[in-house]
């Protein structure tokens, strides 16, 4: 019996729609089975639609994903070029197929594509094109970075003849604003940190730091994340009824 099967998933009563992750390890991963870096990539990549469908299964409607940093360009040439082909190959393999057959999945892209191949930013709009607004996104991160990020929403804002910036005409131009701000955040392998991750969403997302490395993180895993959100009171700045 596949061990993550024989796991059931808690119940959010719909407070978990929108959850974030960071999926770090992959190269540890790989260097502990003394593999090189690309194959913890690989295996990295073969987890995703289960933790997709297990968190689909628990109510959740919205997950974005960090694929690939703005600073991951630092990595050596052989390293990036490969990751570039698995996404490529992730989008075609497995991204359309379930585009085409599962009338409640679609994928966005978040970041600038302009650094991308021209091949592969035309497999992300192709992908994109597929099928909008379903009922279950998936965000896929991409050249991304939150500083940049924000920093092309108030260029945007400006562009539009601003001559002062709210915080809610920055919101309308971050590459998210067709989606709601994280519940959670959940970054694998055991790092504290954002690494420029939705740096203006994340404002009052709950985070949740697992030693796991992705590869293998499991349904065991998403139960445990759920249950630290599940057992957090979000406040918001403010005082819930049980703390007056």
């Amino acid at each position: 019996m596949d061990k993550n099967k024989s796991i059931e998933l808690p119940n959010t009563d719909g407070r978990l729609n929108s959850i974030g992750i960071i999926m770090d390890g992959n190269g540890r991963w790989a260097k502990k089975r003394h593999l090189p870096r690309s194959a913890g990539h690989v295996a990295g990549a073969k987890i995703i639609q289960r933790v997709l469908e297990d968190l689909r299964e628990m109510g959740v409607h919205h997950v974005t994903l960090y694929a690939f940093s703005t600073e991951n360009w630092r990595r050596p040439a052989d390293e990036v070029e490969g990751l570039m082909d698995l996404i490529y190959k992730y989008l075609d393999e497995v991204v359309i197929p379930k585009i085409e057959s599962d009338k409640d999945f679609s994928m966005r892209f978040l970041g600038d594509k302009s650094a991308l191949s021209e091949k592969l930013r035309s497999k992300c709009i192709e992908v994109e094109n597929m099928a909008k607004d379903r009922a279950f996104i998936c965000n896929l991160a991409l050249n991304y970075g939150g500083r940049d990020e924000i920093v092309t929403a108030v260029n945007s804002a400006l562009a539009e003849g601003k001559t002062s910036i709210t915080c809610e005409d920055i919101q309308r131009h971050l590459y998210t604003s067709a989606s709601p701000d994280p519940d959670l955040i959940i970054r694998t392998g055991g790092e504290y940190r954002l690494s420029n991750f939705m740096l203006w969403q994340s404002a009052y997302s709950e985070l949740y730091i697992t030693d796991t490395l992705w590869p293998d993180f499991g349904r065991e895993d998403i139960v445990k994340a759920t249950e630290a959100f599940l057992s957090r009171r979000r406040r918001f700045g403010g005082l819930n009824e049980e703390d007056k």
